[in-house]
Parts: C-alpha cells; structure tokens; sequence
C-alpha cells in the first residue's frame, strides 16, 4: 500500500531541496515525538546512499537507516529504495504559494498506515519549520 503526506514551505526552491537533502539539515529536522536522527550521510545521485543513525527520544536502542538513490532530477524528484525493499518518491513543485513538497512511500507491515501517515506527516512539518526558520 502506498502512503502520501505533503506540504506547502513558503521558501525558494534551492532553499528548500538543500534543506531537504545536506545532512548537516537533515539532522536538524528529521525527527518525530518519539526519535530523532543524530548522523546523516548522503550521496545525492543515482546509486548513492542515503544514511540516517536514528536513535529513540526516551529509552531504546538506535538503528541505522540506509537508502539507495534510484532516481534523480535535481529540484524536481528523488526516489529512493530502503534496505527493506520499500519504495520513496519525493516531488518538489514551485508554485505561486511556495514549494510543495509530495511524498510517496511503501507502508511497513506495521505499526498502522495511519500511523505511518502521521509520523512521516510529522517529520514533513518539522522539514518545512525548519526551512522556514533558516530562509528567515
């Protein structure tokens, strides 16, 4: 089952894509209520890896997350392949009121696709504070 979260950042295009894709960003954002991501790695083209050491909030133990580039239109789309063989596709798209950010994965067995929905729908509201708050 596929899942799309979205949002609106009143931002430039070339803020928002380096925001969404330079891992000194990337761990300023990518978080959720219950982890956030302490080290990212990423080798934006087709065949690189994008790599994430997330860690919970309260107790737990971390987890790396690895991801290959599948395709690549620099400011438009990237798609990406996780470790567990699902599939990601994120659009970028200027419009008059900013950039929107549209996302497409593959759901996980679990925990449900609501709750999938609204983490990764969560995570996509923290990316678009944080471009706001850097574009000032």
């Amino acid at each position: 089952m596929k899942i799309t979260t979205e949002a609106l950042i009143d931002s430039p295009i070339e803020t928002v894509w380096r925001a969404f894709n330079d891992p000194a960003d990337i761990v300023q954002w990518d978080a959720s209520d219950d982890w956030r991501t302490t080290w990212a790695s990423n080798d934006l083209q087709v065949g690189g890896l994008l790599k994430l050491r997330i860690e919970p909030r309260h107790d737990g133990t971390s987890f790396d997350f690895a991801a290959t580039y599948t395709r690549l239109e620099p400011m438009r789309v990237i798609e990406w392949r996780t470790d567990d063989d699902r599939h990601v596709r994120v659009e970028f798209a200027e419009t008059e009121a900013g950039v929107v950010v549209h996302q497409t994965f593959d759901a996980e067995p679990t925990p449900s696709v609501d709750e999938q929905r609204q983490d990764w729908q969560g995570v996509l509201d923290n990316f678009a504070r944080h471009v706001t708050a850097i574009a000032g």
